[in-house]
């Protein structure tokens, strides 16, 4: 019956989660939107958040820890004894009797060398670190969105400039097909115009598989069932181009120090650390606890009095106050405070080379932008200086100035210095995205 009911539900939903899946692989994805999906989708994301949420229990038990403790029991027992009988030595009948016992118990500590407020302390501190660990893990799957995103981009606009190529390929093929009817230029002539066109079909082929494939991998990445209709918005990469500028590794350096969860997080994993001396430390003081309670009885062996009257006459209230000092442990507290010293210097180790690493990456990234802006430059010369070329060819082509071996000749200078320039163009967006990132800017364009 539960069976049958689970696929009623099923069958009634499942048409509603199609038609969503459906939804998302029509609509456009930004970069912004892919990566908020993904953060919401995303593994590591999700444990990292479960952790943070165990640091907040942790956090909530060591506070409670300042509180007192309060237990109650209640028990009661039934016995069957054989009385002695001295006067002629032997036992009596067998006979049961009940006991029936209350109690209540508090107990608090009062001091253990502020242990206790140390572990707090020192929980909110892990609590906050959490924070920071889910915080750059979203960081690192932007990053690799970003890229993927990019990927996308780059391949869609190869695709676009293989079809202008294609277009302007055939045109030259037909004008070559009547100029070889006429007798104007050779078959050879006209079959290397017709190679060129096969070329570029096949090259537009590779890049709509490869564009395929990186679609698949912004949708893996973004833990999303792979559908066919799934598609990016196109930005405006070309506007964005003028407005980038190079970087100082310094400044960006300082920006990364503030912002970065990373840095954040190994800083706190020192000051965590930190608080375990203190914690170790508490071994050596004496801790001083404080305990109250109430207990009563009944048996029904007392007799003369009511139940209520022996629980009234047997109640019992205790207070105790007791002392522990710390004598000889084994040197347990001194070793314990010379691993948490040890800790804390790892800790600082970790902490600098972390730093040291962000420094690194962050210089590589300056050099990366400085150094894709010139060659973007160059490719833009390279490219303008191409184009202009071809269009000359076109119009010598056109009027039979040339042959077909030269025109694809400087055919392919033109699609080489095209590539190049594409390429220049997106290694100069994701350089500039990457030090956005370092500077704790949004992604997004």
């Amino acid at each position: 019956m539960k069976t049958k009911a689970i696929i009623l539900i099923f069958s009634i939903l499942a048409p509603f989660i199609l038609k969503a899946q459906q939804n998302d692989a029509a609509k456009q994805w930004s970069l912004s939107d892919c990566i908020e999906y993904a953060k919401e989708k995303n593994i590591s994301i999700k444990k990292s958040e479960i952790s943070q949420q165990q640091n907040q229990y942790s956090l909530e038990q060591s506070k409670a820890n300042m509180l007192p403790t309060l237990s109650g029991s209640a028990s009661t027992t039934f016995s069957w004894d054989k009385e002695t009988l001295t006067e002629n030595n032997s036992f009596a009948n067998r006979s049961r009797s009940n006991n029936t016992s209350f109690s209540l118990n508090a107990g608090m500590t009062l001091f253990n060398g502020h242990k206790i407020k140390k572990q707090i302390s020192q929980a909110e501190a892990n609590l906050k670190s959490s924070e920071y660990g889910t915080q750059a893990q979203e960081e690192e799957i932007e990053l690799s969105i970003l890229n993927a995103y990019l990927e996308i981009l780059y391949a869609k606009e190869n695709i676009k400039n293989t079809k202008q190529q294609i277009e302007a390929t055939q045109e030259e093929m037909a004008l070559a097909k009547e100029r070889m009817d006429i007798g104007v230029i050779s078959k050879s002539d006209y079959l290397q115009i017709k190679a060129e066109l096969a070329s570029e079909n096949s090259t537009l082929a590779d890049y709509e598989s490869t564009l395929t494939v990186n679609k698949i991998t912004l949708m893996q990445l973004m833990e999303m069932q792979v559908a066919e209709g799934f598609d990016i918005v196109d930005p405006n990469i070309e506007g964005q181009l003028l407005d980038i500028e190079k970087e100082g590794a310094s400044e960006v350096y300082k920006q990364a120090l503030e912002t970065k969860a990373i840095v954040k997080q190994a800083a706190l994993t020192v000051e965590s650390s930190k608080y375990d001396i203190g914690i170790a430390k508490a071994g050596y003081y004496p801790s001083v606890s404080l305990s109250a309670g109430v207990s009563s009885g009944w048996s029904d062996q007392i007799s003369g009095y009511s139940y209520s009257e022996q629980l009234t006459n047997q109640f019992t209230p205790n207070v105790g106050l007791s002392v522990s000092i710390p004598i000889f442990q084994n040197k347990e507290a001194k070793i314990n405070v010379a691993q948490a010293k040890l800790s804390v210097a790892d800790a600082k180790l970790d902490e600098i080379d972390t730093k040291n690493n962000l420094r690194k990456e962050i210089e590589q990234a300056c050099a990366d932008l400085s150094s894709a802006k010139v060659q973007y430059g160059a490719s833009l010369d390279q490219y303008e200086s191409a184009n202009e070329s071809y269009d000359v060819a076109v119009e010598q082509y056109n009027e039979g100035l040339i042959n077909s071996v030269d025109f694809l000749s400087i055919k392919t200078d033109k699609i080489k210095a095209e590539s190049s320039l594409l390429q220049a163009k997106y290694n100069l967006i994701f350089s500039n995205k990457i030090v956005d990132y370092y500077k704790g800017e949004t992604l997004k364009f």
